[in-house]
């Protein structure tokens, strides 16, 4: 089945992106080079087009009590405007997939689901409608989404395209009448950077892009440092640090898990995870060689016995380190334990860290 191309797309070949299939669609892996676009948003302002993601709204009056069935953080005393991580669950505690959920009010939710599970996570959310007074619709292709990283960020967006969004807090977003037409910017992000997102129809999009292109202040980005820079910071990706056999516990991520809310598919599961403990853990990695780990690479305990396998791994830009993310049995998941690597035919010692490489304070 041939990929599908992002509103944007004509964008990315004008640029001269390097463009390769991503989650079903063709996408930029890069521009001038990953390592500069990691900097600009490290340092400056990037950009990145995730108009590859999915948008379902949930709209009724029982889509309070639905969104907190299908989805472990809790939405209810929530005031409207805020976004909330977490993940939705099958029975067995395993996550469908992480996502944010947008509370515009008790009886509308705006949810943003990562590309290659809009199909399946579309279904699996109708599939569990029953005995809710709700509609679910998926949105995915009215939206273009642009994602602005970086700590000049806010800034440029008040400057260059004259949008005010200082007052928005972290992890919350507002509805703003824009050029003729309604979107939604948020502030969240996926770098470990202060930033923001901008959801409008395909149309506004390649204009909001075009603008900030040509203001010279914002560098196009592509998924490749998009990729580095949130790995650095200990952002799991789907289908990597998550899947459907991954639980949130086995993902250090508890804390997006509320236990003490009415049931939620898989809650059982968790709260026998949490008592018991988990058989698995993913951790930080740093080997002790520039040697580089990557998603799949088996790791061993000093004895030479695998332990684990590596979920993703490079030469960290912003620490000049090899360090990896890791899932490994539990009892080898204390800080400092040293295990090995494989890497190809030979192993290389490492250390178990904190999978936040990369720490830096930004305004919240």
């Amino acid at each position: 089945m041939e990929n599908k191309k992002t509103c944007l797309y004509d964008k990315h070949v004008e640029l001269n992106a390097l463009i390769s299939p991503f989650a079903g669609f063709e996408m930029p892996i890069q521009y001038k080079g990953i390592v500069e676009e990691h900097n600009a948003v490290r340092n400056a302002c990037g950009m990145f087009d995730v108009s590859h993601m999915g948008e379902v709204l949930v709209t009724g009056k029982d889509a309070t009590n639905f969104i907190n069935y299908i989805f472990t953080n809790d939405v209810k005393d929530s005031a409207n405007g805020k976004c909330f991580y977490g993940m939705m669950l099958n029975i067995n505690g395993g996550v469908v997939d992480d996502l944010l959920v947008y509370k515009i009010n008790n009886e509308a939710y705006f949810l943003v689901i990562n590309a290659s599970n809009i199909e399946k996570d579309y279904n699996w959310i109708k599939n569990n409608t029953h005995g809710f007074d709700i509609t679910v619709t998926n949105k995915s292709d009215e939206y273009g989404e642009i994602a602005v990283q970086g700590p000049l960020s806010e800034k440029i967006i008040e400057e260059i395209l004259d949008l005010k969004i200082s007052d928005l807090e972290f992890y919350s977003f507002k509805e703003i009448s824009y050029h003729g037409e309604k979107i939604i910017v948020s502030r969240t992000g996926y770098t470990g950077e202060d930033g923001f997102e901008i959801y409008s129809s395909p149309t506004l999009t390649n204009e909001i892009w075009q603008k900030l292109l040509d203001s010279k202040k914002v560098e196009p980005c592509g998924l490749g440092c998009r990729d580095t820079l949130r790995f650095e910071v200990g952002l799991p990706l789907y289908g990597d640090e998550l899947t459907d056999e991954i639980t949130p516990v086995e993902a250090g991520l508890s804390m997006f898990v509320k236990l003490d809310k009415p049931d939620f598919i898989g809650k059982n599961v968790i709260e026998r995870q949490k008592v018991e403990g988990p058989s698995k853990k993913l951790v930080g990695l740093e080997l002790k060689d520039k040697a580089i780990p990557r998603h799949g690479y088996e790791v061993l305990n000093l004895e030479d016995k695998v332990i684990g396998h590596v979920t993703t791994g490079y030469h960290g830009i912003s620490v000049d380190k090899s360090i990896a993310m890791a899932l490994i049995d539990a009892k080898y998941a204390k800080l400092d334990n040293e295990v090995k690597v494989k890497i190809r035919k030979k192993t290389f010692p490492a250390i178990v860290t904190k999978k936040k490489f990369y720490k830096k304070s930004y305004k919240q």
